[in-house]
Parts: C-alpha cells; structure tokens; sequence
C-alpha cells in the first residue's frame, strides 16, 4: 500500500483465498475467488464513500516499482517474501520515499520505518537475504490469526505520523513484538556506511533481478545431479517419460496455477503420503523457489526412493525460462 495527500493506492495481484480469511479483515468467504484489490477497494470506499483509492492490479516488479511508488509520499511494506521487500526498500531509497515495514512469523512480529533521509534501510539491517528455503513461508509455518493486525495497525500509525510529521517514528528502531509472552523490545539500527543501495558508495544504483538476488539457485539451476533446469523437465515431459510430477506446495499456490499433470501433495503432508509413490518411477518434486522441494528430496531420498529429484530454482525458473504467462504466488 501507498498514500500521498489527497490519495491512497493499493498494489495487488492475487486472489482471495480460503486460507486468507483468518488474518485478513478486509474479506468475506462470499468473496473467495474474487481479486484481492476490488474486494479491498469496495470494503474501504463502504467505510467511506470520500476517499480516493488508486488501484494497481499488478505484480510489483523492478520495471514498474518507480513509476508506481513515485506518485506516493509513503509507502506501507506488507509483502511476505524477500525479493519483494529488497525490491520495495531499494525503490523507495531511490526515490526518497519512506518504507514503513512489517512482518509476522507464527507467534512474532517486526515494524520498523526505512529509508528516511537520514535512517538505515532494509539492507543496513539484512545486507543479504537467508539462503533459499531456510526461512519457512508463512504458509509452511503458520501465523497467529491476529498478529497481522497487531503489526498492521503498527504500521498504520507510523504511516499516519509521517504523513502529519508528527512524533518520533520507528526510524532507526526495529520494534520486535513476541505474542506468547505478550512483550515488546527495540534494537537500534544504523544506517551502515556500507550499505549497498543508502551507504557513501553504492553498487546499486538501479533496480535488479530481485528473484535472483534472492534465490542464486534459480538464475544457475543446476547445482547439483538431484536437480532438474527447466528445459530438462520439460524435455522429458515431451517424451513422455512417465515421470511422477509432485506439487508440494500449500493449497492456494497450487490453486493459482501449477504444472500439467501434477499430483499435489502439500509438504506438510508429504511424509504420510509416502506409501502413495511409486518407487520404481522417477519422481520430480516441485515449489516455488526450490527451497522446499530440496528438504521434501532429502526426505524421498532417506525413505529410500532413489530416483527422485526436484526442479531447481522451482516454478519462479519455469515461469522465466518456460512459461511467462504463468501465475505463481
């Protein structure tokens, strides 16, 4: 989300899922299926009919991330992946935005203010990001059905003293919230000298390949002989090889899109389904980013089903190198 004076904007492409009705306010379980963005834009104008709401029903990408954050004075980071949020932070450096961040894991929660004129960003606290799959989604998991709210009406109230430049913001302040023993503490964060994007010299001075900042693997897939590249899995899909092509992701990925043919079996489930497989086919394990299907090999591998592998760097490589009308959230 963005907001400048006189107007609001809202950036989203996906679609309302069952599984978001637990954190999500804004929607109803009459409006499942339906783009998050007009559910979104009709629940706040029904809350009040005066104010003026851009919509952009987009995927944020590094050809499109200036020209739509240029039009605000704020903007309000609630991405839940890492090429998003480096994305955001490096645009909003760029064009001298402020980032009110925030992010939530299970139990706990993160809120800080980025890229003030004189405060750290996001890269002067997390300079790199983990390595692919170490970091489980939300969807592997979980999240406290509130703590969404807790941290986004943190976020709303920094947004609001920006905007009337009113009271000391969370700049320079990383706000750590633990629900289970109900506290809050701050670590200073300073804005590093270093820094690659804010710091006295920076080596990024446009916006990058964000998927493969994040994701090495995905730009380089074959690392290893458990890998499949793209154009190897689609050659033997071709052939007909007979392969046994597994989904493990949770069960709004696969609804969003997944490949032909795919059976899907979300990671949380794998290990009972192992009696399932077939061991004497080979088997191609895929997700998002590749992260997962590594760990779901390592447990195909240690039941003893020799001839599987997984696609690497996940269904993000084959939407780039195979098919880039595929949706994948």
């Amino acid at each position: 989300a963005a907001a400048g004076v006189g107007r609001s904007g809202l950036i989203d492409f996906d679609v309302i899922d069952v599984t978001n009705l637990q954190r999500q306010v804004l929607y109803a379980t009459s409006q499942v299926g339906r783009p998050k963005l007009d559910a979104a834009v009709g629940r706040l104008r029904d809350l009040n009919s005066e104010i003026a709401i851009e919509a952009h029903q987009v995927a944020l990408t590094s050809q499109n991330a200036l020209d739509i954050l240029a039009r605000y004075d704020v903007v309000v980071d609630g991405t839940d992946n890492f090429p998003t949020r480096y994305l955001v932070n490096d645009a909003c450096v760029m064009l001298g935005k402020p980032n009110v961040y925030g992010s939530i894991y299970r139990f706990e929660g993160q809120a800080s203010v980025f890229a003030t004129k004189d405060g750290p960003c996001y890269r002067c606290l997390y300079a790199e990001p983990p390595p692919p799959g170490l970091v489980p989604s939300c969807a592997e998991g979980g999240v406290l059905g509130v703590l969404p709210g807790v941290i986004g009406t943190i976020q709303a109230i920094e947004a609001i003293k920006l905007l009337a430049g009113i009271g000391e913001t969370l700049a320079g302040r990383l706000l750590l919230f633990d629900a289970l023993r109900m506290s809050f503490r701050q670590l200073v964060v300073r804005k590093s000298a270093d820094c690659a994007v804010c710091g006295e010299a920076p080596t990024i001075k446009a916006l990058i390949d964000y998927e493969s900042f994040c994701n090495p693997a995905a730009a380089h897939p074959r690392a290893s002989a458990d890998e499949l590249t793209p154009d190897e899995l689609a050659s033997m899909l071709e052939r007909g090889e007979g392969i046994v092509l597994v989904d493990i992701r949770e069960p709004y990925e696969w609804s969003a899109g997944h490949l032909a043919g795919a059976r899907h079996i979300p990671m949380g489930t794998l290990q009972d389904a192992l009696p399932s497989l077939p061991r004497d086919a080979e088997i191609v394990l895929y997700c998002r980013s590749g992260g997962r299907s590594g760990r779901a090999l390592s447990i195909l591998r240690e039941a003893g089903f020799d001839r599987a592998t997984h696609l690497g760097g996940g269904l993000l490589a084959w939407k780039r190198e195979r098919d880039p009308s595929m949706r994948v959230v």
